[in-house]
């Protein structure tokens, strides 16, 4: 990205800030040459390049070198820090939330395990050691443990990616449980 613009919370109504905050595809400058924004998506990586004598943590950067961190705003200024520091010199923290769902599954793991084999990338089988029954592990974020003949869990370490993939085998899950075929015993 060769330009940046950086857009307080608040706008005045009729500004170019204005405009851009409803994130047009494209913005018609004072000279008349429209500008294409690019659309940033969630989990998107996003380089912005400084120009600044301050040090960063324990050493300076090296120009061109990449920093990262978390951006910070606080009153009107802007820090990059270490998640590490974050609750030394603001009074934020980082908290890590373990999320687990037991969902109604009455199919055999294996059909849910080899389904899962041919959307997602990477699904490992767990050994039975790391669980208490057969389970396996998807992205190496997430794991499916078979609980009973009625239910299956997932757990999951909670981020943008975790809990995408959480949603996506979620709804393979319940997808797989409409298309079991349904036996009626008539006397």
């Amino acid at each position: 990205m060769k330009n940046a613009c950086v857009i307080p919370g608040n706008v005045v109504e009729g500004t170019l800030a204005k405009t851009i905050i409803n994130e047009p595809k494209e913005v018609a400058l004072m000279n008349a040459t429209p500008k294409l924004f690019p659309q940033i998506k969630n989990c998107q990586s996003v380089e912005m390049y400084f120009n600044s004598e301050k040090r960063l943590a324990e050493k300076t950067p090296e120009v061109g070198e990449t920093v990262s961190g978390l951006l910070v705003k606080k009153a009107f200024t802007y820090q990059i820090m270490a998640p590490d520091d974050l609750h030394v010199f603001s009074q934020l923290s980082i908290e890590n939330i373990s999320q687990r769902i037991t969902i109604a599954y009455t199919g055999a793991f294996g059909v849910l395990e080899h389904r899962l084999k041919q959307i997602l990338e990477s699904v490992e089988s767990l050994p039975d050691e790391e669980s208490e029954g057969p389970a396996f592990r998807v992205h190496e974020r997430l794991t499916v443990e078979y609980e009973s003949e009625k239910h299956i869990s997932l757990h999951w370490r909670s981020d943008p990616i975790s809990d995408m993939v959480s949603d996506s085998v979620v709804a393979l899950v319940l997808n797989i449980s409409r298309e079991i075929p349904k036996v009626v015993v008539e006397s």
